[in-house]
């Protein structure tokens, strides 16, 4: 018997098993580092060497050979995975020399080297306690890595010791070397420790939770077990202390004068988003608690005083751009600039990238140039070299989607399109062709019938799924809608793969719109601003997205019939449909949705709303349990019960109100599922029970299918 799609994508992790990734290539050009699991089915990932010159691909770790049984991890690495949202096994990431010639990775909470040079296998190093983030130091003579609430430092053949960790009174809330709860969740910070350029000392993160809000998750379908304790840093409540040092390998500490709770020239900086360290002045980028304003400060490593580089501020917030700050080799640092409608980069405060030209993320810096990810078009991606003196040189194709890697005049990018779902690793080393790295992903077994553009009064990015076979004008579908609806998510972009879960969606019967509103990614920062203190709104663009596709659509689109799905944000979104506008939305399921942004994140909710305290209204204007009295369409809502991230609180609490109300729905429970929903048997049923629900609700035929 053929499996399903649900079960197939479950299995592929929609279809990205097999496609390599983690790009690293060395100074000199000649090999690209990689991870890559030897089939589409297979979670556990090898690292790969692949030579550039011969064109040739050499496995350098498998964890099957390596580890003789089953992969452990410790709650510390899955909760680091969580927040990482990494759901593979194996090798899911390494660290390298400064010349790229040997890695090291962690495996079942074991510490691995892999000669990326010669013909020697890789190997076990012993360690003293479980390893977590191991990194090379710059010349590859020592490892640190974080465990057991110390940082480690191990050489190779062996010999340990700790460089620094919690004394002997400190509480259980106190951890060196890792990355605090937000840093990881909301900053897109996972590290707590960095070396210095020439691998004799650290900067080190020490973070204290004891502020922070103890609350509890349980899993009831196992009321034997005990809740698992977490901090939890709720909106308008105390975030961890956090404070950074810097420790010499011969044990001396300079404590940095910088702390998370202190004022630092009359301003406290909770927020330690990065710190870069490539010459002798480590940078930090600090944000306040509203995060209106970004410090980067360079660090006297002697003394630990910091001083002021470069400050930027915001009516609504600093968007810290991924892969700044950085120093240049002339001393200037690169960071990012919104100017006025455009992300742009700038160097020492001045802007050199063009206007219109949003950048995304740095990627490497070379002599007179920087290599990025840029928006060249709306839904595009693609990999540029951005020159100092404001030329703009794409590598990628402008109408797709890229990412890439570069090194020593080796390219490497990695192209997808909307034509087909094909993904192609290129690499080129001089500006001439050097081969392909191989994919071995599972193809999807479905035909896009889509077409993409831009509708509405603001230009909403929108993709419209129609049944396989479909023939426009040939009759009227049930709509759903399919979107993500947060600040900063994009559902559209041209990537094939990125529609898989909405084709199938379609050809059960569907007319499928995915919709960006307000907030979203790739538009620019005054389209990010329009989400500030209101997430509700987003709602109404997706009503104004399905009214004009209705008259794009005539015959094609049944407005009588319109449902919505959605997971995390997009629960939030879907729930909110029913609730704020019954007259266009005929029935929704919620997955994870986010009622109540008060039992949120401080960084997240208090970045787009603000204060708890200080703006109430704003609160209750964005919080579904006030709204629960106008549901009067078929609801169903679906929580994970062991989710750190948005805890089934919300989902409960949006339940009980609505019970209050005296207002029908339905609750689908997952015990043991987090914010990912990671076993095939669960994400398989939980896409046909999805499926099933808004059928019975829009009165959808299973003859109505296409296909």
């Amino acid at each position: 018997m053929t499996d399903s799609f649900p079960r197939l994508s479950a299995r592929t992790m929609n279809f990205q098993l097999g496609l390599p990734r983690g790009f690293v290539v060395s100074p000199d050009g000649s090999r690209v580092v990689f991870l890559r699991s030897k089939s589409g089915t297979s979670r556990s990932h090898s690292l790969w060497v692949y030579d550039v010159a011969s064109g040739t691909e050499r496995e350098v770790a498998d964890p099957a050979i390596l580890l003789s049984d089953a992969e452990e991890l410790t709650a510390e690495e899955r909760a680091r995975r969580e927040r990482m949202r990494v759901s593979t096994s194996g090798v899911v990431a390494f660290s390298t020399d400064e010349a790229v010639t040997v890695a090291a990775f962690a495996l079942s909470s074991r510490l691995f080297v892999a000669d990326l040079v010669g013909p020697s296998p890789a190997r076990e190093v012993s360690v003293d306690a479980p390893v977590i983030d191991p990194r090379l130091d710059p010349t590859g003579r020592l490892i640190a890595y974080a465990g057991d609430r110390a940082l480690h430092v191990v050489d190779q053949t062996g010999t340990n010791r700790v460089l620094v960790g919690p004394n002997t009174d400190d509480p259980p809330e106190v951890c060196w070397g890792l990355a605090e709860f937000i840093a990881a969740e909301e900053l897109d910070r996972s590290r707590g420790f960095w070396w210095a350029p020439d691998g004799t000392s650290l900067i080190v993160e020490r973070y204290d939770e004891t502020p922070v809000p103890l609350w509890h998750i349980s899993d009831p379908a196992h009321p034997e077990a005990e809740p698992v304790r977490v901090r939890y840093p709720q909106a308008g409540q105390p975030n961890a202390v956090v404070s950074l040092h810097v420790v010499s390998l011969t044990g001396d500490r300079v404590d940095i004068q910088w702390t998370s709770e202190r004022e630092v020239d009359g301003v406290v900086l909770e927020y330690l988003a990065e710190v870069e360290w490539s010459d002798g002045r480590p940078l930090l980028a600090l944000l306040t608690r509203d995060q209106r304003r970004l410090e980067l400060r360079e660090v006297d490593v002697d003394s630990g005083a910091t001083t002021p580089v470069r400050t930027l501020t915001d009516d609504c917030w600093v968007e810290l751009l991924p892969g700044t700050p950085r120093r240049i080799r002339d001393g200037r640092v690169l960071h990012g600039l919104d100017d006025d409608d455009t992300r742009r980069l700038a160097l020492d405060g001045v802007a050199f990238t063009p206007r219109g030209t949003q950048v995304r993320e740095v990627m490497a810096v070379e002599d007179h140039a920087v290599v990025a990810s840029v928006v060249p078009q709306v839904a595009s991606v693609a990999v540029a070299r951005l020159g100092f003196d404001g030329s703009v040189e794409l590598l990628s194709d402008s109408g797709g989607f890229a990412l890439g890697a570069v090194g020593g005049g080796t390219i490497v990018v990695q192209q997808r399109t909307l034509a087909d779902f094909a993904t192609v690793t290129s690499v080129t080393r001089g500006g001439k062709a050097a081969g392909t790295i191989a994919t071995v992903n599972e193809q999807p077994p479905l035909t896009l019938n889509l077409e993409t553009m831009q509708v509405g009064s603001r230009d909403y990015p929108t993709t419209v799924l129609f049944p396989a076979g479909h023939v426009r004008g040939s009759g009227p579908l049930p709509v759903l809608m399919d979107p993500y609806g947060g600040p900063h998510g994009q559902r559209v972009v041209n990537d094939a793969h990125a529609y898989l879960s909405s084709q199938w969606l379609a050809d059960q019967g569907f007319l499928v719109i995915v919709a960006d509103g307000r907030g979203m990614a790739g538009r620019g920062p005054a389209w990010d601003r329009l989400a500030y203190h209101d997430f509700i709104g987003t709602v109404d663009d997706q009503a104004e997205v399905l009214t004009e596709l209705a008259k794009r659509y005539p015959d094609d689109i049944d407005s009588s019939r319109v449902g919505i799905r959605g997971w995390s944000f997009g629960g939030y979104i879907s729930a909110a449909a029913v609730l704020k506008r019954p007259d266009v939305f005929a029935a929704a399921v919620a997955g994870a949705p986010t009622s109540d942004q008060r039992l949120y994140d401080t960084c997240y909710s208090e970045r787009y709303l603000g204060h708890p305290e200080a703006n109430r209204d704003v609160y209750d204007a964005n919080d579904l349990t006030l709204l629960a009295d106008r549901l009067t369409r078929p609801l169903l809502l679906v929580h994970g019960l062991a989710d750190d991230n948005v805890v089934v609180a919300h989902t409960l609490k949006l339940s009980q109100a609505l019970v209050e109300a005296g207002k029908p729905h339905a609750v689908l429970p997952l015990p043991g599922i987090t914010h990912l929903a990671k076993s095939e048997s669960v994400a398989e049923n939980l896409l046909l029970l999805q499926v099933e629900f808004l059928r019975r609700s829009m009165r959808v035929e299973v003859g109505d299918a296409a296909t």
